[in-house]
């Protein structure tokens, strides 16, 4: 049986809760695929996976801070909202608790937030610490394969 090692190309559910619940979940749907190490999942889950085989279906505790690390102050930051206007959807409505997407400096990707607070003059007040970050994780894993 093929066994998860490092670089391995893996086609798989699985699920990452906190205390509150689920974050993400592919359980339901079409599995996920990745290659260990691309950067896909954090290092503490991939390590989670080393050893594994094909078939298997298990579940980690990871202790709080160590699956996202630890919460940081400074990634909770305001953005005027015309620099959000020059990024997307200038008739676009926030509201607190939305996740909204960024484009990365370079402009070859996306970057999360979440939306903490809206002043009047519509600026947004967002968070881009993971949503697991300081937290206690749940991972569970279904390995459908291994390649």
């Amino acid at each position: 049986m093929t066994v998860v090692e490092p670089g391995s190309f893996l086609t798989l559910h699985y699920r990452l809760a906190g205390p509150q619940g689920d974050v993400v979940s592919t359980f339901g749907g079409p599995p996920a695929t990745l290659s260990l190490g691309a950067g896909e999942l954090s290092p503490a889950v991939e390590q989670r996976l080393l050893g594994l085989h094909e078939g298997a279906h298990a579940s980690f505790d990871i202790p709080a801070g160590q699956a996202f690390g630890e919460r940081n102050p400074a990634m909770v930051q305001w953005l005027a909202r015309t620099e959000l206007d020059a990024m997307g959807d200038p008739h676009e409505r926030y509201a607190v608790g939305d996740v909204i997407h960024l484009p990365t400096p370079d402009g070859q990707g996306q970057f999360a937030a979440v939306v903490q607070a809206v002043r009047g003059d519509g600026a947004l007040q967002l968070d881009f610490n993971h949503p697991l970050a300081g937290q206690p994780v749940t991972f569970e894993v279904q390995l459908i394969g291994v390649l």
